[in-house]
């Protein structure tokens, strides 16, 4: 279960301390991510090395039919090559770009995956991985997984996490545990409603910030812009190599999802919020007309507190990976073995 990685100098007499880690070889975990227009499988050692990570994109609102079809492709392209076998899996974990009900698995109302509602997650998966455990959670649950374990929230035991990406999503921890709701629906920030005459939502309502704030209006501004069919990672590349339209949208954007943000610090006056999501990965250009705007519209401004109480904003550690890497989480915390 264990191996020896060193010896740790205790700084005084007698023999010094063993360093112990996990054997990576001691079993494998598999993440998948079925997101709106992504599916990503990643395997994993119990050590979250990861050995293997496989994306492929799709069309909005594909079938859960299709989906298992991907999986089995990305599964058996994930092992080859790999000394591990499949016998040796201790788990699969799902993060769902939707609400689901982490007991049953079944995934609830989601506006960007309407034909998912009412899926039972372990039974659609459960011919691909026979005899293996299953779990199941939201994406941005799963994110904030990955956060608090090994990422930009790591000594945080209170924190919120902030996806801004095609859609908008969240997550909250408080005391360390995820608040998943008494169904599994916590957390959708994307779907507050800030004009019920507004604009109307995927998800049935209307106005929600998720009109306003996601990256699919800009997207489609960007490949009109370009005549071409772009992966949002496309954009993002862009806008870091300096184009000037590319800048502007995620900037646009940035703003749009701060006012947002601004809502939900005036609701939990959180210590820390990670942003994840694709759009993270620009950095600054996101990041700071994101911050003025979270300044402009939150209840408690910077200028009413001292440092230590300010609501500290931070990007994801992780580029496109960090809900998949939860999802690997959901099975070394059920095994035990999850470890910084």
């Amino acid at each position: 279960m264990v191996v020896e990685i060193g010896s740790e100098s205790a700084g005084g007499v007698g023999r010094p301390a063993t360093a112990l880690t996990l054997n990576p070889r001691a079993g494998t975990c598999i993440g998948i991510l079925i997101g709106s227009t992504e599916i990503q499988v990643i395997l994993a050692d119990v050590a979250h090395t990861v050995l293997s990570d496989k994306t492929i994109n799709l069309e909005i609102d594909y079938s859960p039919q299709t989906a298992i079809q991907h999986v089995r492709r990305l599964i058996t392209e994930a092992y080859e090559g790999k000394w591990q076998r499949q016998d040796g899996l201790l788990g699969v974990g799902i993060a769902v770009g939707g609400p689901v009900n982490p007991v049953t698995g079944t995934v609830l109302r989601a506006g960007g995956m309407p034909t998912w509602a009412g899926v039972d997650m372990r039974e659609l998966l459960g011919p691909i991985f026979p005899d293996v455990p299953i779990f199941c959670d939201n994406e941005s649950n799963c994110s904030a997984i990955a956060e608090m374990t090994w990422g930009a929230a790591q000594g945080h035991d209170d924190f919120v996490v902030y996806t801004l990406d095609l859609g908008i999503g969240g997550a909250i921890v408080a005391g360390g545990r995820v608040l998943r709701g008494i169904a599994g629906g916590a957390g959708e920030f994307g779907h507050v409603v800030i004009d019920p005459q507004g604009p109307l939502c995927r998800c049935g309502n209307r106005g929600c910030i998720e009109v306003y704030a996601s990256f699919r209006a800009p997207m489609a501004e960007a490949e009109r812009h370009f005549g071409r069919a772009l992966r949002l990672t496309d954009v993002v590349e862009m806008a870091l190599g300096g184009d000037a339209l590319c800048r502007a949208l995620i900037a646009r954007t940035g703003e749009a999802g701060g006012h947002g943000l601004g809502l939900i610090g005036s609701v939990f006056n959180p210590t820390l919020v990670v942003v994840s999501g694709r759009l993270a990965m620009a950095g600054d250009i996101l990041m700071k007309p994101l911050a003025e705007s979270f300044e402009r519209f939150t209840l408690v401004k910077h200028g009413d507190v001292p440092d230590v109480a300010r609501t500290i904003l931070r990007p994801s550690q992780f580029s496109d990976n960090g809900a998949c890497m939860g999802a690997v989480g959901l099975v070394l915390r059920h095994h035990g073995r999850l470890v910084n």
